[in-house]
């Protein structure tokens, strides 16, 4: 990559802007940079342009120096991003030396020469108030049903004909199966990833599933159609149970899918021969997981299988000693909290479940990521007119730097199979892998 870089000195205002973030970075940064004063700095081969369209996007930096800074600049449109978004994100590491960078870790000469050069720039200045797409005050207690129902709908009410444009037409919003990185369609990955679900759970016909967290209802299609199971679905997103009620009814399962508006604390019409849980326990949280484990296993049968499909921690994404405001929960998963899976496990175990098996699906996430972020480029154009360029830049800049973390091991996904125990400590369960998957 070639360095052309302004002269020593430069006093443009992409020489200034470039100048103060290698500061930060400590060290050259692989982005080109162009100022509100059409002033450009940085790599004339670079893959990724950041583009300062005004002083507001240096002001919220400034009064947000990580990501969320960043972030709003750019959902707010003070800063674009004119190039592939992974090269910006993932390399090498521009988020993590800039926007994930304790300014306090820099020495006084480095803080005074950032500072001077966002003075210099006319960064100081009020506050700019957030983007509208950003969450306000949340009311009540956290993960309460009232809590729970009102931040749920910021992230899945916004249009289901928006989440078609980069989901496709299965409609599932979790990580699809691949058995290969190189072939097979999104819907082929998301069919098969349904159809080891209802394996995992050994789904038969005449069998009763309670799907948590139901989304558009693909689960409960897949299972009912493919393996004559009867489902109830319960999901506490609006737009979600109206669609997913439309969707089954088209199929032709009405008599066999029910859908309802419903918190699956408030599910009383037990016991279920299996529950799927997927991509829904990561809106639980730490402190109601043990009470999820409870009312799930209080709605089993005696081996009865529960499938549990959540996204984890591998380590602490925030820190206790050096907080900072994270753009995933003020835009995307407000309250949302990714547990270690040795957490989920000892939950489920404290239930009174018998956790049988674990299967990462860390890769498949990633793969899944990157295929959604193809089909929200592809449909740019129409994303921006369903639900307007901040909300739309949200989700480009969330589903990207997803898949990153994916990609680098900073959070994983995990499928647990439990079941409760029948008499005499009885599983129901085969002997062998293979055939309780009924290969």
């Amino acid at each position: 990559m070639s360095a052309t870089r302004p002269e020593p000195g430069s006093t443009t205002a992409a020489a200034r802007l470039l100048s103060a973030f290698e500061t930060i970075a400590d060290g050259p940064l692989p982005v080109r940079v162009r100022g509100w004063d059409g002033s450009v700095a940085g790599p004339a081969d670079a893959e990724v342009t950041v583009v300062f369209r005004n002083r507001r996007a240096l002001r919220r930096i400034l009064w947000s120096p990580n990501e969320l800074g960043l972030g709003r600049a750019y959902v707010a449109g003070d800063m674009e991003i004119d190039g592939d978004i992974f090269a910006l994100i993932d390399g090498p590491d521009v988020i993590e030396r800039v926007g994930r960078r304790d300014l306090r870790t820099l020495d006084r000469a480095s803080i005074r020469r950032v500072a001077s050069t966002f003075l210099r720039l006319g960064a100081v200045g009020l506050r700019p108030p957030p983007p509208a797409e950003e969450i306000g005050r949340r009311r009540g207690t956290k993960h309460s049903k009232a809590r729970d129902a009102a931040v749920v709908s910021h992230h899945y009410d916004v249009g289901n004909d928006f989440y078609r444009l980069f989901l496709g037409p299965s409609m599932v919003y979790s990580c699809a199966y691949w058995t290969d990185a190189d072939t097979g369609t999104l819907e082929q990955a998301q069919d098969a990833k349904l159809d080891l679900v209802c394996r995992k759970l050994h789904l038969s016909p005449g069998m009763r599933l309670l799907d948590v967290g139901c989304g558009w209802g693909s689960m409960a299609i897949h299972a009912a159609r493919h393996h004559g199971v009867s489902v109830v679905g319960v999901t506490i997103s609006r737009e979600q149970c109206e669609l997913a009620t439309a969707r089954v009814a088209e199929a032709g399962l009405s008599d066999r899918v029910q859908i309802r508006l419903q918190d699956y604390r408030d599910v009383d019409d037990g016991p279920y021969d299996a529950i799927s849980s997927i991509g829904m326990s990561e809106h639980v949280g730490e402190s109601r997981i043990g009470e999820y484990a409870d009312r799930l296993a209080d709605l089993l049968r005696p081996q009865g299988r529960l499938l549990n499909h959540a996204i984890a921690s591998v380590a602490p994404l925030v820190t206790e000693r050096h907080p900072k405001p994270a753009f995933v929960d003020r835009y995307i998963f407000p309250d949302g909290e990714l547990l270690p899976l040795s957490h989920v496990a000892a939950a489920f175990e404290q239930a009174g479940l018998e956790v049988r098996d674990t299967e990462a699906l860390r890769e498949h996430y990633a793969l899944t990521l990157r295929r959604w972020v193809h089909n929200l480029r592809t449909n740019w154009d129409e994303a921006v007119r369903l639900v307007g360029a901040a909300r739309a830049r949200t989700w480009l800049l969330y589903l990207a730097a997803s898949a990153l973390s994916f990609e680098r091991g900073r959070i994983t996904i995990h499928q647990v199979l439990a079941v409760r125990a029948g008499s005499a400590g009885a599983s129901g369960m085969p002997l062998t892998r293979g055939k309780w998957l009924g290969d």
